[in-house]
């Protein structure tokens, strides 16, 4: 039987081609066998990408236990964890000092970071794990940032808007993205990579003169459908509205919880994906109050204040939920 192969599953051998990390090796093969057609034709591939896939996890495995320190595995804190990612000099290092309790180093000259630095910046009642990351040039990313990248639930891709490179900034890292598979249109549950809806242009440095006339140019000669948010490190211009795209961008919702006859903790929420249900509260909260849930009532996105309802009710952002089992 044929393989009838479809172009995404070429687009994705392709990218496995060029990979270099194992890292990159391991989405391309995961993203190759979930777009590859799933019939008899297709059989000795598949289990010839999940040997593969296999292999290179163990590798990683065995380097794992001996290797000492990785440090472009930053490990998830928080309510999401964002990177942000860009050429030199284009303020990733003050932004993530300015929105965070974070003190990276900040320089005037370039490659200053040059490995991963994470920040936690507040926003209302959570934490949200920002990461500066050493900066992208015209030949690439630098050995171990695309893992980084990859792991990410979302990304800012900041440029200078005060320099006359800007246009040359976005699109060379734009490339990377694109090249690398990093950032993609059709990513699927099994596999890695930041969609549109997560990715974000931070236009920073947006205070210097030139920069509103360097905007104007890039929306003309940039790559078309890009989202820019005007910021600045320096002033704080649109820095606190950052704060709220950046939760939007991650796709939750803060949940609370209540216990009978008491008043709701609002100090420290559930953090859950956004279309999550009273019944993923409840394992969250602990397994045994999911297996034995019969309801919960609900203050905020529901009808009426207390109401009773069920265990696949979808909870919305600021609810308060008190859980009976």
């Amino acid at each position: 039987m044929p393989a009838n192969l479809t172009p995404q599953y070429y687009e994705a051998e392709e990218t496995y081609k060029k990979a270099v990390t194992p890292e990159e090796k391991i989405a391309a093969l995961e993203e190759m066998l979930a777009v590859i057609p799933k019939h008899k034709g297709t059989e000795k591939i598949q289990a010839d990408l999940k040997k593969r896939l296999s292999r290179l996890k163990e590798e990683g495995k065995k380097k794992a236990r001996v290797a000492r320190f990785d440090p472009f595995n930053v490990e998830k804190q928080g309510a999401g964890q964002v990177a942000l990612y860009g050429y030199p000099n284009t303020g990733k290092s003050a932004l993530v000092a300015a929105l965070t309790r974070a003190k990276p180093k900040v320089a005037d000259y370039p490659f200053t970071t040059t490995v991963p630095q994470a920040g936690m910046m507040p926003y209302k009642d959570i934490l949200i794990q920002m990461v500066d990351t050493p900066p992208a040039s015209p030949d690439g990313l630098p050995p171990g940032l695309a893992g980084t990248l990859y792991n990410a639930d979302a990304l800012l891709l900041v440029i200078d808007i005060g320099s006359g490179e800007c246009l040359d900034q976005l699109e060379g890292a734009f490339s990377i993205l694109r090249e690398r598979r990093i950032l993609r249109e059709d990513a699927t549950p099994r596999s890695r990579g930041i969609t549109p809806d997560r990715f974000l242009v931070l236009a920073n440095k947006a205070d210097l003169p030139g920069s509103v006339e360097n905007l104007e140019i890039i929306k003309e000669l940039g790559p078309p459908g890009l989202s820019l948010f005007r910021v600045s490190a320096e002033t704080g211009l649109n820095l606190e509205l950052l704060k709220e795209r950046t939760f939007l961008m991650l796709d939750i919702i803060r949940v609370y919880s209540k216990i009978p006859g008491k008043e709701p903790d609002m100090s420290a929420p559930f953090v859950l994906s956004r279309g999550s249900t009273v019944l993923d509260m409840a394992e969250t909260v602990h397994k045994d109050i999911a297996r034995n849930l019969k309801s919960a009532r609900l203050w905020g996105s529901a009808k009426f204040e207390g109401q009773t309802v069920q265990r696949d009710y979808v909870l919305a952002d600021g609810d308060i939920v008190e859980l009976n089992t």
